[in-house]
């Protein structure tokens, strides 16, 4: 049946799952105990489900050492590796409520973090990249120096006690991973196994910062039923089996690695494949081919650098079947190069955000392709969505207005901070994404953008997204963003910066040339800028107020007059 308003629901007669992370986990892993689980090329690892839980159980039993209970927190600050996996679900056993913390953190982000959420224990890598994990701590807390393990008093980061670095190396006041997996023992592990039934899937288990574009980064704090329900749907909408490989380059500190890859893997017996620390194109390619993956994900950046890189086309990736492209909005031109050169014939788009763990509309292997490359897809199951005007009003379907979700997906609230929780999430638990979208007769979701993005010219309403997608169909043009900028005559003008295929050039003329009397002449972007990245999150979002402080100083634009 057409829809009449802008409202879905997601009907299902398969139901939520009402266990906590552990007990689930604890299933799956006898269930599937000789099965493939976990494969980390860069460690050399390779675990079957069977051996990943009594690795699990090691770690769950050695954090108790710590002198952690239940609903405690402990941060990880770390690129993606086998230790990071170990402890998401170590942490889900004894209750602990784990902080992901941003790999691209400087000393002043993690002191901000760590006190925000009052961690009482950090689990960190020594280094990467550029960064220097251990010394930036040292920085904030130089008492490590004289500590003892796991007693830690600094006075800056008053509520940490405790300190674990991957790898072999000794650091002052710092216990190493190895060997706290070898702390507990047989109390340890008796108090573990105690505490199964005694969990409940509603306590809060991970907090994730949100990207804090404005103000300081909030603290969105998830539940076991919020992120093990969400990643159980979002691999059923990918047809997941145990006979399934899922390549996952994607970062595990966000959604999309630990939900979108780990729990949606888990959750199916699967296998979590990871190709490296962090993403690299040809390591990632390399690994598809030679573990035979049948599922990737990435964000559209992701997708854009394998198709593009030299060496593509000796890679063998016709193991591959479904995946993610998500983390922003993904141009429908890369969907269906991914779709014809990589054989992801059941690619899924998804949409949604941290703070509903992650995700409340995704495309499904059965869709037509043009639904598949040019919407988010329909509503997950036992979700709600509306469409509403600036009034609160439910809009029409195909009528532009800013995305509510509500259901159980949605988090519990920002770690400490009420008044935030309460402006983002409303009295009936809608909470309001800040994201533009329509709803078409069908139910697809097509997200616009995002409310603060939208361009105002003139007294129109311009869509970036509408425009960028236009741009893509340039057979110069690898990849593009457009903003808008202050402009005394019309209030916004618009800019587009491009980064140009490999070997090719092009001027401003010719892109203007390209769009005129193809699309609406106040949607032609005034400003051309070519460039060779984009300002982007380590999740790859893009950040485009960052793009607009630039133009706004490059160009001398006026600020104020457009206020």
């Amino acid at each position: 049946m057409a829809l009449t308003q802008s409202y879905v629901h997601g009907a299902s007669d398969k139901p939520l799952c009402g266990e906590t992370i552990g007990r689930f986990f604890d299933a799956a892993c006898a269930r599937w105990a000789d099965r493939p689980a976990l494969v980390v090329r860069h460690q050399d690892l390779r675990m079957s489900y069977g051996e990943l839980r009594q690795a699990v159980d090691r770690l769950a039993a050695g954090l108790l050492t710590l002198g952690l209970r239940p609903g405690e927190r402990i941060g990880i600050w770390s690129p993606n590796n086998s230790e990071w996996v170990l402890t998401q679900f170590a942490t889900a056993k004894a209750g602990l409520v784990l902080v992901n913390i941003n790999p691209a953190y400087r000393s002043v982000e993690l002191e901000y973090a760590l006190n925000q959420v009052g961690c009482k224990a950090l689990i960190l890598a020594e280094r990467f990249k550029t960064s220097d994990y251990v010394g930036m701590l040292r920085e904030l807390a130089p008492e490590l120096e004289r500590a003892t393990a796991g007693r830690l008093e600094s006075a800056r980061l008053p509520a940490l006690r405790a300190v674990v670095t991957l790898g072999d190396a000794e650091h002052p006041g710092c216990l190493r991973f190895p060997d706290l997996i070898a702390a507990g023992g047989e109390i340890e592990a008796e108090r573990i196994a105690a505490l199964g039934p005694v969990l409940q899937f509603d306590d809060p288990i991970n907090i994730q910062f949100t990207s804090g574009t404005t103000g300081f980064p909030k603290g969105a704090t998830l539940s076991h039923h919020n992120i093990l329900n969400n990643g159980f749907f979002i691999g059923e909408a990918m047809r997941l089996t145990p006979q399934d490989r899922l390549c996952i380059p994607v970062p595990l500190y966000h959604c999309f690695g630990m939900v979108l890859g780990n729990l949606a893997a888990v959750t199916h017996g699967a296998c979590m494949v990871f190709p490296g620390e962090g993403f690299d194109p040809l390591a990632t390619l390399r690994t598809v081919a030679e573990e035979r993956c049948t599922a990737l994900h990435g964000v559209p950046t992701m997708f854009i650098a394998q198709l593009d890189h030299p060496e593509f086309a000796r890679f063998d990736l016709s193991s591959l079947r479904t995946g993610i492209m998500a983390g922003s909005p993904c141009p429908i031109e890369v969907m269906k190069r991914a779709v014809d050169k990589m054989h992801l014939s059941e690619i899924t788009i998804a949409y949604g955000m941290t703070e509903t763990s992650p995700v409340s509309f995704q495309s499904s292997t059965d869709d037509p392709l043009e639904r598949r490359v040019s919407t988010v897809g329909r509503i997950q199951p036992h979700l709600e969505v509306k469409i509403v005007d600036p009034s609160g009003r439910i809009v029409g379907p195909g009528t532009p207005g800013e995305l509510l979700t509500r259901g159980y997906a949605v988090m519990l609230g920002y770690w400490g901070d009420e008044e935030r929780t309460r402006e983002a999430i409303d009295p009936a638990r809608w909470m309001h994404t800040g994201d533009l979208a329509t709803i078409d007769e069908a139910g697809y979701c097509n997200i616009v953008g995002r409310i603060k993005d939208m361009v105002i010219r003139g007294g129109e309403n311009v869509y970036p997204r509408e425009i960028e997608e236009f741009l893509y169909r340039h057979p110069k043009i690898q990849d593009v963003q457009v903003i808008g900028v202050p402009d005394d005559r019309y209030g916004e003008e618009i800019c587009a910066w491009i980064r140009l295929r490999p070997g090719m050039n092009a001027n401003e003329e010719e892109i203007k040339a390209f769009c005129r009397d193809r699309i609406a002449h106040y949607k032609v972007p005034r400003y051309v800028k070519f460039v060779d990245e984009f300002p982007m999150t380590v999740t790859g979002k893009i950040q485009k107020f960052v793009m607009r402080e630039r133009m706004i100083a490059e160009l001398g634009l006026n600020v104020q007059k457009t206020a």
